[in-house]
């Protein structure tokens, strides 16, 4: 069983109705170019490329992205072809540099990932890999609430209207027999939208009861003082569901084959480090995250969340196909047309060349 890593990030929002996207999501800038990095002597280019352009987000469920370049892997296995990197804090802008073609590959939550290859027609992307899995708690002050049912009546924090937790915590009211307006959040529970960079100042002032919200914002409200009253994992078959996918655009996809298994394989080979060298990896994502955003997480937070978080290359299809039922549930999302936004003959090809298990699409792949 793979190692459990935390990790963080503010993931993925849909911002208009009825279309998922993403918020505001960490602590770097939106398209941050970082620069290349340097390649091996009498090293060949693949598919004579002389880059490939990754984006990722600088917080912890990018934890693939963030080894994977600290540690050289990207690089090692593209050869002369450059490994060009950006960092984003937000869905939208990671979808607008797909479809611009300013980057080719990246990684990014499953809310902007519906909402792009549902906007474009299901034109612009593939999804090509998993990445993480889990990493999303309910928070709460414990003064306030002791039990899930004293959650009622109270002022719960989400990233986003319509964003991956958003739409996690109103599916959990609905099942507990509450009723809450969507879009106003008013209701049995009060849905209090708010970015996650605020949200610590929110519990400190007393504004918003609890969170449900991702890694690392859990950990800083619990070294706050709050305390983990749920973590979504337990609400999923085998406490796993996709937080990060790897996606790529169809046109680079399709003209730059071998380049896509090289970061795939380059993907593969990093989460295998990962979950062999939990300690390592941590120290290595959070010597990238303060690279990216010029601040490491202190120990009291990325310890816990590093702890919450499966890396796996395990795309978890059916629960992205369920995370899209339960905003469509919502009134957050028409009802989408999904076949068609997974592509993982690639992944599985590396895969077996790796003697790892074949995943998955659950269905919803690409058809001849």
């Amino acid at each position: 069983m793979p190692a459990r890593i935390a990790l963080r990030r503010s993931l993925a929002a849909i911002a208009a109705l009825p279309l998922l996207t993403l918020a505001a999501c960490g602590y770097g800038s939106d398209a941050q170019d970082d620069g290349t990095t340097e390649v091996a002597a009498g090293a060949k280019k693949i598919d004579g490329l002389d880059s490939v352009r990754i984006g990722y987000f600088g917080n912890l469920t990018h934890a693939t992205a963030l080894v994977g370049r600290e540690q050289g892997i990207f690089q090692d296995e593209l050869g002369a072809t450059k490994a060009e990197y950006a960092t984003f804090n937000a869905g939208p802008s990671e979808i607008e540099a797909l479809n611009s073609g300013s980057i080719d590959i990246g990684w990014i939550g499953p809310s902007p990932a519906i909402n792009g290859f549902t906007k474009s027609g299901g034109k612009n992307l593939r999804i090509i890999s998993g990445s993480a899995s889990g990493g999303v708690k309910l928070v709460v002050n414990p003064d306030k609430i002791k039990t899930l049912a004293d959650v009622k009546g109270k002022k719960i924090a989400t990233p986003q209207l319509g964003n991956t937790q958003d739409v996690a915590f109103l599916n959990w009211i609905s099942e507990q027999g509450w009723k809450v307006d969507a879009q106003s959040g008013k209701g049995d529970v009060s849905v209090v939208r708010t970015d996650n960079k605020v949200t610590p100042d929110a519990y400190k002032s007393g504004s918003i009861d609890g969170a449900w919200v991702p890694e690392p914002t859990a950990s800083k409200l619990i070294a706050e003082g709050a305390k983990v009253l749920l973590d979504e994992a337990t609400l999923w078959p085998d406490d796993k569901f996709v937080i990060t996918n790897i996606i790529v655009s169809q046109k680079f996809l399709n003209e730059h084959p071998a380049a896509v298994e090289a970061v795939l394989r380059a993907s593969v080979k990093a989460n295998t480090w990962i979950n062999a060298n939990p300690d390592k990896a941590k120290a290595s994502a959070n010597a990238q995250l303060e690279a990216d955003t010029g601040k490491p997480l202190p120990a009291e937070v990325i310890d816990p969340a590093w702890e919450s978080i499966q890396i796996t290359n395990d795309p978890l299809a059916a629960t992205l196909e369920a995370q899209a039922d339960h905003a469509v549930k919502a009134g957050l999302l028409e009802q989408p047309t999904l076949t068609g936004i997974y592509d993982l003959t690639p992944l599985n090809k590396v895969l077996a060349a790796e003697g790892e298990p074949t995943v998955d699409d659950a269905g919803l792949g690409v058809t001849s």
